[in-house]
């Protein structure tokens, strides 16, 4: 008598992850997700493991969660496994203000970011 569940909005060779309010500007995070687009998933956990960028760790959290889902939800093999999509939406942005002299105050924005993860099956090669 419950709600009926969603149907299923990615492929059967599909698994998905997302990774909500990363304390990041998109357009930084962005850069980073650039990086590892069409990457095969191996490949794209090296490449976050040795990138300087702060954000990398968590942008491999976020992958490393989509593989798990597409192993363990999805029966899906690791090792065909690529990045098919990495896509970064806008969150909330805290206001702050500063002090500056003659009793102005200068705006800081401090802006989040939401991080899409798809990775898909390659086909047989």
């Amino acid at each position: 008598m419950g709600k009926q569940a969603n149907s299923r909005s990615l492929a059967d060779t599909e698994a998905k992850s997302v990774v909500r309010n990363l304390r990041v500007s998109p357009q930084k995070l962005n850069l980073v997700a650039a990086m590892i687009r069409g990457m095969d998933v191996t490949k794209a956990i090296a490449t976050l493991s040795f990138s300087r960028r702060r954000i990398a760790g968590d942008v491999r959290k976020g992958l490393e969660s989509a593989i798990a889902n597409a192993e363990n939800n999805h029966s899906l093999d690791v090792d065909r496994l690529f990045v098919k999509e990495a896509h970064v939406g806008k969150g909330l942005v805290m206001k702050r203000f500063r002090a500056r002299a003659k009793g102005r105050g200068a705006r800081i924005l401090k802006p989040f970011s939401h991080l899409t993860i798809i990775v898909g099956e390659r086909g047989e090669q």
